[in-house]
């Protein structure tokens, strides 16, 4: 008896301490507003008012969407120069919505078959043009988990009418500069981290110096679908990525940075941007400094790809 109440004991003990731990960590923001449920977004459909976004690239919207989206691709968002990527200017991003019926009082549910990457992307870039994120949701798990559901697939184009769309001043906070990284790899600061979302064969290849490395994929669970906002709050502080910090997150050209800036969004963390330049801006430059696997800085490598 008195065994097994030292071992009662002891466990209580370790519960105490393991929510101690957990309520030292304050999220800012509100949690779960961003990204809905395969199930969830299909009864959203039936029952409000909503433009559905597929992001895939036009010919795969062609082959197969769920029924009724409309498709606004990576390229209707983006610029190729002076980066592969980039963030598009107003202008354009006001023609990519406007012209797929979506006004700044639209509701829009933004799915891809892309790991969520080009989902987030489209939502990241609706947000610096300052949508409302109340009126922004991202299906978790894309195409794939809205098949699942059931949901109503079909092929060919959809025809939509066009609305007027007025862009905001881009939101300059919700991006970090060259400049800015450059300061903090020069100047590391406490409040800051700067987070790399690529592969570890990426990473292998070089880093920017002091990043903490979290490969974007580890936001998913295995069938695809993000994880739930109790796991990122717990995964990311564990790995030193803390919501009382700025997070600076970048990829190769920061695409699936924004997946991963939406997984951090939506479990609570707020003082986040994307370093829209990333790793092929920075390693195009042979005088930023860039961090080997033993540790060693050596000037940057350019990199091929997209």
């Amino acid at each position: 008896m008195k065994k097994t109440a030292k071992i009662l004991f002891i466990l209580l003990a370790f519960a105490i301490i393991l929510t101690g731990c957990e309520a030292d960590i304050s999220f800012p923001g509100e949690v779960g507003q961003d990204i809905i449920t395969a199930d969830e977004a299909l009864k959203m459909i039936e029952e409000e008012d909503v433009v559905v976004v597929d992001t895939q690239k036009s010919g795969d919207f062609e082959d197969q969407h769920l029924e009724g989206s409309v498709n606004i691709a990576r390229n209707d968002i983006t610029n190729f120069g002076p980066y592969p990527n980039m963030l598009a200017d107003a202008s354009k991003v006001e023609s990519s919505l406007g012209e797929n019926g979506i006004s700044n009082q639209t509701k829009v549910i933004i799915y891809d078959n892309n790991n969520n990457m080009d989902a987030a992307r489209l939502w990241w870039t609706m947000l610096v043009y300052g949508h409302d994120t109340a009126k922004m949701k991202v299906v978790s798990g894309g195409l794939t988990a809205l098949k699942k559901n059931e949901a109503n697939i079909t092929s060919g184009k959809n025809e939509v009418e066009a609305v007027e769309y007025n862009a905001s001043e881009k939101n300059s906070n919700l991006i970090a500069t060259k400049k800015e990284v450059l300061t903090e790899v020069n100047n590391p600061s406490e409040d800051t981290v700067l987070l790399d979302v690529r592969t570890n064969e990426e990473v292998s290849e070089g880093i920017i110096p002091s990043a903490v490395h979290i490969n974007y994929v580890n936001n998913n669970k295995d069938n695809g679908e993000y994880y739930p906002v109790n796991y990122i709050q717990r995964y990311y502080p564990d790995n030193g990525v803390n919501p009382d910090q700025t997070v600076i997150m970048y990829c190769k050209t920061s695409i699936r940075a924004a997946q991963t800036y939406l997984a951090l969004h939506n479990a609570g963390y707020r003082d986040l941007k994307i370093y829209d330049g990333a790793w092929v801006e920075w390693s195009a430059d042979s005088s930023a400094p860039v961090e080997q696997p033993s540790g060693k800085e050596t000037e940057a490598n350019i990199q091929d790809g997209s």
